[in-house]
């Protein structure tokens, strides 16, 4: 196991720290396991996981099939200025986090964004296991979220 994880490290510093397809192959990873696949320079999709945060998954399939885009513009400075403008006329509810898609991160965030009452167990989660994924994405990478 450790040769592998050597294997694989070596790889991906050779390959400019970016996990790509080729990678997945050599490692023998499954590519189910590598959420962020670069398409181009300014285009990656993120497959995000239906099983660990469920009322996110859930909330991105139905804004997404009633018309919201399924791509988030990387807008990590523009977020707060998103927040207040997608949630100024919903208010809160005790025990509740209001979800937001797209989000507010995206530059297609702000007014007029999806909002849903979703626990904040989840909702929180999925902010951080997708700000992690993303981390190394610059502001103006586009990414096509994948519900799986």
């Amino acid at each position: 196991m450790f040769r592998w994880i050597v294997t694989l490290l070596a790889t991906v510093l050779i390959a400019g720290c970016s996990v790509q397809q080729d990678v997945v192959k050599t490692a023998k990873i499954d590519p189910a396991a590598v959420p962020v696949t670069q398409v181009s320079a300014d285009m990656a999709k993120l497959e995000f996981p239906s099983s660990k945060y469920p009322e996110t998954a859930q909330h991105i399939k139905k804004a997404i099939a009633a018309g919201k885009s399924p791509v988030c513009t990387i807008d990590r400075e523009g977020a707060e200025h998103n927040r207040e403008l997608s949630l100024k006329d919903v208010p809160t509810k005790k025990g509740k986090d209001r979800d937001e898609w797209p989000m507010a991160m995206c530059s297609e965030g702000g007014e007029g964004a999806d909002i849903k009452y979703i626990s904040p167990k989840d909702n929180r989660g999925a902010g951080s296991w997708v700000g992690h994924k993303l981390d190394d994405y610059a502001d103006g990478t586009k990414v096509e979220f994948i519900v799986k």
